[in-house]
């Protein structure tokens, strides 16, 4: 049975080694064969058909591989690992039922993903590592750390209040984005499917129930977070373009799938909100998103960022 664990905060020592895309990484294992599996599943509740992609990379003696749903925050993982200049290969599955296949339960107990299992040649077992957060700080950390940005000011390294400003939004945002932002969306469609399903002689009463609850819960939120966003991209150190500062991090990339799906809602307005609109389309116009939609386009035939 796989150990399962949760890799966000934890420190070792690494070593660094040669790493043929980009000349140095940090590993925190031996010279061997290690096994990555990434198990990703997203929303797909409003889709009959689905894709799980299996993705599949070879770097000095590292694999990685991965699953995903259509309609899913996968798409981060994604891009991440373009971002990365990971090749891999995509393969196709389809739901059970709009849900994710039970053979997920055999990786985690909760059958749920995004998923990272990871494995060392040798190893009697892997762990495997959940959430979207934690898997993509353990990508960056390994495999990826310049998109971390630096954590300590000059002279002030391991002191209390010594970080940068660019690293406390960092740490903030790899955990706001699941943590604050998501739930209100995916509040909205939840709402969505009551006033969609509900049965006829009902739906006046659900309409009734979801329109309370939008306007007096929902928009109220998003307006504030959308708000608080604009003033962070307007605020950003360095002169700005991205959360963080000046260069493309984490952060951004966690952050690509919730703002993405809020562009498909009235809130949320060029308009209203022309920083962060700005925001939103130039880190879409890079490279690295572009081949991960590309990825998805290709297997699912589109791409849709809403939920």
């Amino acid at each position: 049975m796989p150990r399962y664990a949760n890799i966000a905060g934890t420190t070792a020592t690494y070593a660094n080694v040669n790493h043929p895309v980009r000349g140095v990484h940090r590993n925190p294992f031996p010279p061997a064969k290690i096994l990555i599996v990434a198990f990703v599943v997203g929303w797909g509740l409003a889709h009959s058909t689905s894709a799980k992609v299996f993705w599949m990379t070879s770097f000095a003696e590292i694999e990685l591989g991965g699953m995903r749903l259509e309609k899913s925050r996968a798409q981060r993982i994604l891009w991440l690992l373009e971002e990365l200049k990971v090749d891999y290969e995509l393969k196709t599955y389809k739901r059970q039922e709009r849900q994710a296949p039970p053979a997920l339960k055999k990786v985690h107990p909760l059958g749920k993903a995004p998923l990272l299992s990871v494995q060392a040649e040798g190893a009697a077992e892997p762990i495997v590592l959940a959430e979207s957060g934690p898997i993509a700080e353990y990508l960056i950390d390994h495999f990826g750390p310049q998109l971390a940005p630096s954590k300590w000011q000059d002279g002030r390294e391991n002191q209390v209040q010594g970080e940068t400003e660019q690293w406390l939004r960092y740490r903030y945002y790899m955990h706001y984005t699941e943590g604050t932002l998501m739930p209100y969306l995916v509040t909205a469609l939840l709402l969505s499917i009551i006033r969609a399903k509900s049965p006829f002689f009902i739906k006046p009463v659900a309409n009734a129930i979801a329109g309370n609850i939008t306007s007096m819960f929902l928009n109220p939120n998003l307006d504030s977070n959308l708000s608080f966003l604009e003033s962070q991209i307007k605020s950003s150190p360095d002169g700005g373009g991205f959360l963080c500062g000046s260069k493309l991090t984490g952060a951004d990339i966690l952050m690509s799938f919730p703002l993405g799906a809020a562009k498909g809602r009235s809130n949320f307005t060029k308009a209203k909100y022309p920083a962060l609109w700005d925001y939103v389309d130039r880190i879409e116009a890079l490279d690295s998103f572009k081949k991960a939609v590309q990825k998805i386009i290709d297997v699912e035939g589109s791409y849709d960022p809403s939920l």
